[in-house]
């Protein structure tokens, strides 16, 4: 009675019922080496100088 109860239930789920610990250490992995790259990008020195420069130009044509 157990055993088909089970066989049923395990049956009725679907095939990608959710992700695996693997998959998910993996999906986190990959959003930090993604998060360092976009870090580094961002607070490299074009961005930086090209956010600098943009902020005192938008301050010049107020005054």
């Amino acid at each position: 009675m157990v055993r088909t109860w089970l066989v049923r239930r395990l049956t009725q789920l679907p095939p990608d019922a959710g992700m695996t610990t693997a998959e998910y250490a993996v999906g986190t992995v990959a959003a930090c080496a993604f998060a360092a790259v976009l870090f580094q990008v961002v607070t490299g020195e074009s961005v930086v100088t090209g956010l600098t420069d943009l902020v005192n130009a938008a301050l010049a044509t107020l005054s």
